[in-house]
């Protein structure tokens, strides 16, 4: 019988496509399995991964608490655990709750108008290209407030980024994805030392990192982050909300229902979610779901698994639009969730509504083809058209 490591191969072209099969026969028969390609313990039910998202005091997202180390360019939000984290989030999600995000939502859906508007009737085209990568770079910037840089150039530098997340799997992808976080950086260091329109980014400003260099490195540091953790992870969630809308015309038409949009926006991403799993080390031996594990190991909990877990979502299975309440992990969970969050579910809402809105039907030309990364399930192309 292939090993656990052989039936679930996160790159495997048939995972890639639909991973779900396999996770749900992983988590009835070995819920916490070790998985040697990630060297690490790997959770597929929802209880398992909230206990070690929760559990900061036994599972570390902070290196430096196992004795490892944290380049200066990574030292982010994303990089300390509670209590330290705690500052630094704090400015970020104040600016967040200052800024006006029924406003960008209305300026994200005029601009998702204006692309269908530019493909209706013009053939086949991607809408990852076209609608998702520009929604999200626009999103993001427009919540910053900065100029978005030009899509395809900031998709390319994201992309290497995003890739380098699986260097354990991959070892080639990890210099890429170095070089890639200093052109970002490179770019977020200009606005810092530029004026910004209002946003975010200037709210965080006006707050004051103080003159302590490290709080400013991690201010920096997180800028970059939410900038291209908030695109790439908009931008898988549009293309894996946009295929499932086009296998389900119906469930599109029901999303005109105000109630069902706001639900319903959630529903899409734990039925089909962008991120796929985050890293935590064992700070001290415990066990997890029957597995001893060792102080130092890495657990990995499976957000895709975790969203499809009968014993939290009944009819886990199912696209249920009007599901609540829904805690679902699409965007992970507790401090170390994305920031974006909220941001992301304006940007899917703004999509839905201008695709109710415009004349012209969505269609799909194609099957789309999905990118070869593990931690972001997102798709590389995604055909469709636009009929009249």
């Amino acid at each position: 019988m292939p090993s656990v490591t052989d039936r679930y191969d996160p790159l495997d072209g048939q995972i890639l496509r639909d991973p779900y099969p396999v996770l749900a026969g992983l988590r009835a028969s070995e819920p916490v399995f070790w998985h040697h390609g990630m060297q690490s313990w790997a959770l597929t039910r929802y209880a398992d991964c909230v206990r070690v998202l929760r559990g900061h005091d036994t599972f570390a997202r902070d290196p430096r608490r196992t004795g490892g180390t944290v380049p200066e360019p990574s030292s982010s939000v994303q990089t300390l655990d509670p209590p330290r984290q705690s500052h630094i989030r704090s400015l970020f999600m104040t600016a967040l709750r200052a800024q006006d995000l029924s406003a960008l939502e209305a300026r994200a859906r005029r601009l998702v108008l204006g692309r269908l508007d530019a493909w209706a009737g013009a053939g086949p085209f991607d809408v990852m290209a076209e609608v998702a990568v520009p929604l999200s770079v626009a999103v993001v910037a427009d919540l910053l407030g900065v100029e978005p840089p030009p899509y395809a150039e900031f998709a390319e530098v994201s992309d290497a980024i995003m890739r380098s997340m699986d260097g354990g799997l991959d070892p080639s992808l990890v210099e890429p994805g170095r070089i890639a976080r200093q052109r970002l950086s490179e770019l977020v260091d200009a606005w810092f030392t530029a004026s910004c329109r209002p946003g975010l980014l200037e709210r965080v400003r006006q707050a004051g990192p103080g003159t302590d260099p490290m709080v400013r490195l991690y201010v920096k540091n997180t800028a970059r982050v939410m900038f291209q953790g908030g695109y790439s992870t908009m931008a898988a969630a549009v293309g894996n909300a946009v295929a499932v809308l086009l296998g389900r015309p119906d469930v599109l038409e029901r999303m005109r229902d105000a109630a069902l949009l706001a639900t319903g926006v959630d529903e899409l991403v734990r039925f089909d979610g962008p991120v796929q799993g985050t890293t935590r080390v064992a700070v001290r031996a415990c066990r997890i779901g029957g597995v001893e594990v060792a102080a130092g190991q890495k657990v990995v909990p499976l957000f895709a698994a975790a969203n499809r877990d009968p014993g939290a979502f009944w009819g886990a299975d199912r696209l249920v639009l009007e599901r609540t309440p829904n805690r679902h992990l699409g965007y992970g969970w507790g401090p170390h969730a994305c920031i974006g969050t909220t941001v992301a579910q304006a940007g899917l809402r703004a999509l839905i509504a201008a695709l109710n809105e415009h004349p012209a039907r969505l269609v799909a030309a194609g099957d789309g083809v999905r990118r070869r990364t593990a931690t972001m399930r997102v798709y590389q192309t995604l055909p469709a058209l636009l009929r009249l």
